[in-house]
């Protein structure tokens, strides 16, 4: 490594770090994806590929090229399947030889770059809302500081930068936020008819959630008598930023939720032609 390099890598490193414990990322993998049906119908929106791989593996490559590798999984709709997923990750990613009878054992031949990942599948029920969700998994959350996005949205957010954006502004919780394009093109209309400017899909001046939220662990007392019908997006946020304790990273890059079969085809596209931006592992 050169100077630079291993300079970037301790940076890293520290980053990651919270107390001595490693940064946890909450994902929530619960919802039923009723927009995207086409797909939903057979398996949980977060095991739905883009390319051959799960959007879920490629929202956690995000968070590992970071050094975060340690998960939290909120599972609810048709989640044991993606607890199979995760069990049968070995004998899926690499060569092995198995012995059968009594004295049965696996061994595998090889290594993939998921060596590390440490992943905790926690079932959250199935109509429980986002809150509730993180309110269940509370007690496998043992850092001051941990993360928490959706598993359906692909970013290039640059995960270390948000998180020393979170320490530097000393504040209980931190969400990321995008310029939503708009779904329609835009026209100025002059008084006689003549249009002055049009604009296919722009960018709206205003800020929406992206998720990839950062909390500290006292976010967790603002779950405190809510039950599994609490919205996260809700109260709990209204509150915090009410207390003035909610600060808004902003997210110049790419960001892309999968809704629809449309936004499933588009990312498809986008990674069979070798243009993914949110793949920034090698």
């Amino acid at each position: 490594l050169t100077a630079f390099e291993l300079r970037s890598k301790q940076e890293l490193e520290i980053n990651v770090k919270d107390s001595g414990n490693t940064v946890k990322v909450v994902i929530l993998c619960g919802g039923q994806g009723t927009r995207l049906r086409e797909e939903t119908e057979f398996r949980p929106k977060p095991l739905v590929s883009v390319g051959t791989r799960p959007i879920l593996w490629h929202i956690m490559k995000l968070f590992s090229h970071y050094g975060l590798r340690d998960f939290v999984l909120c599972l609810g709709y048709r989640g044991h399947m993606i607890k199979e997923y995760f069990l049968n990750y070995e004998a899926m990613n690499n060569d092995f030889t198995i012995c059968l009878g009594r004295k049965d054992a696996i061994r595998f031949h090889d290594e993939h770059a998921e060596q590390d990942f440490q992943v905790c599948l926690a079932e959250t029920g199935q109509e429980t809302m986002t809150g509730g969700r993180l309110r269940r998994i509370a007690r496998y959350l043992d850092s001051e500081t941990f993360m928490l996005t959706y598993g359906d949205g692909l970013a290039d957010v640059d995960i270390s930068a948000l998180l020393a954006f979170h320490r530097a502004h000393g504040k209980l919780a931190t969400l990321t936020t995008v310029r939503p394009v708009s779904r329609f093109g835009v026209v100025d209309i002059e008084s006689d008819g003549r249009v002055a400017h049009f604009a296919e899909k722009p960018q709206s001046d205003g800020w929406v959630n992206a998720g990839f939220f950062v909390f500290d662990r006292k976010v967790l007392n603002y779950l405190d008598g809510e039950g599994d019908d609490c919205i996260l997006e809700r109260r709990p946020l209204e509150r915090l930023a009410t207390d003035g304790e909610l600060m808004a990273y902003r997210h110049e890059g790419f960001f892309f939720a999968m809704d629809t079969y449309r936004e499933y085809q588009y990312l498809n596209e986008l990674w069979a032609k070798g243009q993914a931006p949110w793949k920034v592992w090698k």
